[in-house]
């Protein structure tokens, strides 16, 4: 699958800007992290695309994502990419055991944090946003409070990366897409 291809699968259960904003800036530091590893880019975006692309029509979530990888191996995604999106939650009880899968795990949900983050910035933009800053609003636990802390943690654990140095590679990762994230391209600019 191609990322146009992977564009056009996502509208037809992608049904939320929210969701798709999210999608997007995975795919953006999925991207970022296959080039800096010498990494089939096209591939690991598309993981990051449709990583949690069931979220609104899965019956329950605790389906999620074994319900969307269902899904995707019909519409013929490559079975890579289906056991990325299987591992990138620990509740499906399977093992992360490649770099694109642990890469996947480690950037969701700070990919997510991050976007929330600059959100609540005056500026609303990602240059206003730091791995301290970031740490800030970790600790603060009724901001996005959906955000689970300990996966950010120990994916960075994981991919075998410094934390605060896997912080500041995402926000540098989704400057890029900022404003298809909503996000302002500059400090202090306008969307």
């Amino acid at each position: 699958m191609d990322r146009q291809t992977t564009v056009e699968f996502l509208q037809d259960y992608v049904k939320t800007d929210t969701l798709m904003k999210h999608l997007l800036a995975v795919e953006a530091a999925m991207r970022a992290y296959a080039r800096k590893f010498g990494e089939d880019e096209e591939r690991w975006g598309v993981a990051g695309l449709v990583h949690d692309f069931d979220w609104e029509i899965v019956p329950t979530p605790e389906e999620h994502p074994t319900f969307g990888a269902n899904i995707l191996r019909e519409r013929g995604f490559s079975e890579d990419i289906v056991r990325a999106v299987l591992t990138h939650g620990d509740h499906t009880g399977l093992q992360r055991e490649t770099p694109m899968e642990r890469t996947l795990f480690a950037v969701d949900e700070l990919s997510g944090f991050v976007r929330a983050v600059t959100l609540v910035r005056p500026s609303k933009s990602l240059d206003d946003v730091t791995p301290r800053s970031v740490r800030r609003k970790m600790k603060d636990k009724a901001f996005a409070r959906d955000v689970n802390r300990d996966d950010i943690v120990k994916g960075a654990e994981e991919m075998g990366v410094d934390l605060d140095e896997h912080m500041a590679f995402v926000i540098e990762s989704l400057k890029p897409v900022a404003a298809d994230l909503g996000l302002n391209t500059g400090a202090g600019e306008d969307a």
